[in-house]
């Protein structure tokens, strides 16, 4: 017995010793398959176990584990090492060279090359002002899939089969799952019922993302769009909190001066519901063609979270309460930017985007 735990004593050095010399990943499977492996020489000590009184068995076998361990362990920690070394020496081979850059004649960056650096989209940089704004105010981000099913896009949201709201929207379907289904999601309302539906009360989130309709391009609508919603759910939300993020909003993004009004309209998931209009921004209400000389500018649509879109995510109506709101993007960045035609944010002319 002493024989074999002074021989695992002895493997434990000099196991520590050469998984210590490994230089990289390579060289260290070839050393750890050589200290640890079914045919090392620790491996090869069980096979003298067999040779020893019961007792002497225990006390070498617990001699032969313990080295087993500890070289395991270490093992591990050395192969950690290399993987995050291996790692940083491959970040750094595949990093581009932009030395060239140096040599490039006076002016601005890549002018000499023709092209000049790139920039966010407008509608990308609308979006982010927007999270920005709400964020500040104190609501959270929120994103959901942009595929979804029927219950989600609709029944969830008091739509149910053949519910003459549906006509609102012209849906596109996905050849997934049982006909009629599952579909591009016609707006991002399903992000708040997977929201309510999480349990996770109260809610102060807003929810931007890309929306699909079977909607013919023209000027003022795209089949495939952007929108932001938002939705508060929480005790005591009231109707007069909703027309007070609205006016807060419009005053934080659009800037000082401009106001928001509510008129009453319909919306098959909240009731009372109401479009609200901010001050038009190309004429600050004095009035103008974009504003049809009105003073105002329709943003979106607002209202009280339905009763039966709270009973269908299993949160009790007569405990809670909510409002939601949601607009479009594009329609937002078409406004700000006096676009006539919002199919220029397709074209991808760069005579266009240049100017954003």
């Amino acid at each position: 017995m002493t024989d074999i735990a002074t021989t695992a004593r002895n493997l434990l050095d000099a196991g520590l010793g050469r998984l210590a010399s490994a230089d990289d990943l390579e060289s260290f499977e070839v050393i750890q398959r050589d200290v640890l492996g079914k045919k090392s020489a620790l491996a090869a000590l069980n096979t003298h176990l067999r040779d020893l009184t019961p007792e002497q068995r225990r006390e070498a076998g617990e001699a032969i584990k313990a080295t087993r361990d500890t070289l395991t362990e270490e093992s591990a920690r050395i192969r950690a090492l290399l993987v995050e070394r291996h790692r940083r020496e491959q970040l750094a081979a595949e990093r581009m060279d932009l030395s060239e850059l140096a040599a490039a004649p006076a002016g601005p960056p890549l002018a000499w090359s023709g092209r000049g650096a790139g920039h966010s989209h407008l509608v990308t940089s609308t979006r982010d002002e927007l999270e920005d704004t709400f964020v500040a105010m104190g609501f959270t981000v929120a994103e959901g899939p942009e595929a979804e099913t029927d219950w989600y896009n609709f029944e969830a949201l008091n739509m149910p089969p053949d519910h003459p709201a549906r006509g609102m929207w012209d849906t596109l379907y996905l050849r997934l799952g049982q006909p009629g289904q599952v579909l591009l999601r016609t707006h991002t309302s399903p992000v708040q019922v997977h929201l309510m539906e999480s349990g996770m009360l109260p809610i102060y989130a807003v929810m931007p993302g890309r929306c699909y309709r079977r909607d013919t391009p023209d000027a003022r609508h795209l089949p495939v769009f952007h929108q932001i919603e938002g939705l508060v759910v929480d005790r005591g939300i009231t109707f007069g909190d909703l027309a007070g993020v609205i006016e807060a909003f419009t005053g934080a993004f659009f800037g000082p001066g401009m106001h928001s009004r509510l008129r009453p309209s319909f919306f098959p998931f909240t009731e009372p519901s109401a479009e609200f209009e901010v001050t038009c921004p190309i004429c600050a209400g004095g009035g103008c063609r974009t504003c049809s000389n009105s003073g105002w500018i329709e943003l979106g649509g607002c209202g009280m979270v339905d009763p039966n879109v709270f009973r269908a995510v299993g949160i009790d109506p007569e405990e809670y309460s909510g409002f939601a709101f949601g607009f479009g993007i594009d329609r937002l960045a078409q406004v700000r930017a006096s676009l006539s035609d919002m199919r220029a944010l397709l074209d991808n002319d760069v005579r266009f985007l240049s100017q954003f």
